[in-house]
C-alpha cells in the first residue's frame, strides 16, 4: 500500500473533511521530514506507512476540535501537529516554537516549500517566548507532564483560551495536580492505531486572576 493511499482510507475512516489538494500537500511535507530525517534525526520514525498512521493521522484527529483563529504548537519538533493544521486550516494563524535550531530550520523550509502563509515558526525555549498577541488554542504532542505543559506556557494564553494536550492513556495521576481546570476528555479515533489516544482540554478557572 502507498502513502497516498493510505492517508486517502484513514481520513475517509475517520471522517475528515481534507481536500484531495491538502492530502497531496501532506505527503509533500512527510516527503521533505522523510529526506531530511535521513541526515538531521527530526524523528524517530523511520517506515513511510508508519509516518502516515503516527504523525498524519494521528495530527489529523484533533482537526475537528479546533475552532480558533491563532494556534501555538509547543514542542513541535518536525511539525506535528502545527503543520499538519496548517496545511488543512488555511485559515488558522499557526505558529510552531522549538528550543532545537535544526528543527526550526526544517520547519522553514517546509514553510517555504509548501507555501504555508498562516505558518510562522519560532526558534526559542517557549517560557521566554513573547508574541504580539496571546493564543486561543495552545497544543502539544511533546509534553510529558501536563503541569509543567500549563506552567510553561500560561503566560501566552488568551483570557478564554484553552490548552490542548494530546496523550495515549488518560493521565489520571497528572490531573489530580493540576491547577487548572479539565474542561474534557475526547478519545481520539486514528485510523489504523490501536493505542489508546486522547485529548484533554485544559482552561484557566473562570476567577482565578481576579481579586
Amino acid at each position: 500500500m502507498t502513502q497516498a493511499v493510505l492517508l486517502a482510507n484513514g481520513i475517509a475512516g475517520m471522517r475528515l473533511g481534507v481536500s484531495q489538494d491538502m492530502q497531496d500537500k501532506l505527503l509533500a511535507y512527510l516527503n521533505l521530514l522523510q529526506k531530511w530525517n535521513k541526515v538531521y534525526n527530526i524523528t524517530a520514525v523511520r517506515d513511510p506507512l508508519e509516518m502516515v498512521t503516527l504523525h498524519l493521522l494521528d495530527s489529523l484527529s484533533v482537526l475537528p476540535y479546533v475552532n480558533t483563529k491563532n494556534l501555538l504548537d509547543v514542542g513541535s519538533g518536525g511539525g506535528l501537529p502545527g503543520i499538519v493544521l496548517a496545511i488543512c486550516k488555511p485559515g488558522l494563524q499557526v505558529t510552531t516554537i522549538d528550543t532545537v535550531q535544526k528543527k526550526a530550520i526544517f520547519m522553514r523550509q517546509v514553510k517555504g516549500e509548501l507555501g504555508l502563509d498562516n505558518l510562522t515558526v519560532v526558534h526559542a525555549r517557549v517560557e521566554s517566548y513573547k508574541p504580539i498577541e496571546p493564543f486561543g488554542v495552545i497544543i502539544s504532542r511533546a509534553f510529558s507532564e501536563l503541569s509543567l505543559f500549563v506552567k510553561l506556557t500560561k503566560h501566552l494564553l488568551a483570557d478564554q483560551g484553552q490548552w490542548f494536550a494530546m496523550k495515549g492513556q488518560v493521565p489520571h495521576a497528572e490531573l489530580n495536580s493540576l491547577e487548572v481546570k479539565l474542561n474534557k476528555i475526547v478519545p481520539l479515533n486514528v485510523a489504523g492505531l490501536e493505542a489508546e489516544r486522547h485529548l484533554l482540554v485544559l482552561e484557566r478557572f473562570a476567577l482565578e486572576d481576579q481579586g
